[in-house]
């Protein structure tokens, strides 16, 4: 038995290393590929309103007889073929659109770059009528990348075209800087909203370097330069600056929601504190409480919706390491399917 056990393990690091290999030159021959071919950045655009279309039309083939399933494709390639004839004949009814992006962030808001090229995008396409919801998930991060996240929706209302922010989960902190923008701010009734506040911390390991006889030097230029350290002494008057630092960037915060939405009591929002959508209806950090589904859905209805993802053309070693990961994960994925165990 154990002879097999250690036959099993030499087997899958034979194989770990067999696939890795393998995931190294598929890559090498797509980057050759994608090289050769120029590859460029890509913005995909997908008609919401035909996906719509398609759930329905499969729910009711499931649901009626073969005389009905069959009426009802004849009538669906009718309608096709005179949406197609007026469309050539340029007689098409000119349904406002409405724009779908996501962004979901992380502390850095890394999808900003993503952002910033469809909201682009849509300013070039949009036509007086036109919309745009953002489906926005995020707890919050660093406060000049939300910055620019947040100014990026701002050429949105800048130039007219009415936003709507749809927040299923969590807008928090820097995620709600960015909801503040919109014309009209939803969620659904459980998602955490508000966190209008500034936080900072860091470790300090002066004490223990000093148990060691560790020294530690640092230089500035400047009395301000440098306010708390994680490795030398800080001083009360660097503490007091940087709670300085911290209240200007809570006041720049608070002035920031005040132009979007002055209809708030930021004295009794602006605390750090966080509600769940029902209690951030009352208190007017958000408009309606509602489901970027149901919105989507009710939309459809009277608009074309078409939802735009941009994606950036990814660089080598990007695109290696996801392979390589994604490559681990199915590989381990294999090895719970075959012993029957239960792994953490």
């Amino acid at each position: 038995m154990e002879l097999l056990a250690h036959y099993l393990l030499f087997l899958a690091k034979a194989v770990t290393v067999v696939v890795a290999i393998g995931a190294v030159v598929t890559l090498i021959a797509a980057a050759v590929r994608q090289q050769r071919h120029g590859q460029q950045d890509r913005l995909e655009v997908e008609s919401l309103n035909e996906r719509y279309s398609h759930l329905n039309d499969t729910v009711e083939d499931a649901i009626a007889d073969a005389r009905g399933r069959k009426a009802k494709r004849k009538a669906r390639k009718a309608e096709e073929k005179a949406r197609r004839k007026a469309s050539k004949l340029g007689k098409t009814d000119a349904a406002s659109k409405l724009f779908v992006l996501d962004f979901d962030g992380d502390i850095k808001a890394s999808a900003t770059d993503a952002l910033r090229e469809e909201v682009t995008a849509v300013l070039q396409a949009a036509q007086p009528g036109d919309e745009v919801l953002i489906r926005l998930e995020s707890s919050g991060g660093m406060v000049h990348s939300y910055g620019l996240a947040a100014s990026q929706l701002a050429r949105l209302r800048e130039q007219g075209v009415r936003l709507t922010v749809a927040v299923d989960k969590v807008a928090a902190s820097g995620g709600y800087m960015m909801a503040c923008v919109a014309d009209r701010i939803c969620c659904a009734p459980f998602a955490i909203i508000g966190s209008i506040g500034v936080i900072a911390q860091l470790p300090n390991f002066n004490r223990l370097l000093r148990e060691h006889h560790v020294d530690f030097e640092l230089h500035t230029a400047g009395q301000y330069k440098r306010t708390l350290t994680m490795f030398g002494e800080n001083s009360d008057e660097g503490r007091a600056k940087f709670r300085e630092e911290l209240n200007e960037v809570h006041d720049l915060f608070k002035r920031f929601i005040e132009q979007f939405r002055p209809q708030l009591d930021l004295d009794a929002v602006a605390t750090g504190e966080h509600w769940f959508g029902t209690r951030a209806k009352e208190l007017q950090l958000v408009d309606d409480v509602i489901t970027s589904d149901d919105l989507l859905l009710k939309a459809s209805r009277d608009k074309s919706i078409y939802r735009l993802e941009f994606h950036p053309q990814r660089s080598f070693q990007d695109r290696l390491t996801s392979a390589v990961d994604g490559t681990w994960k199915q590989f381990i994925q294999n090895l719970r399917h075959e012993s029957g165990r239960t792994w953490p």
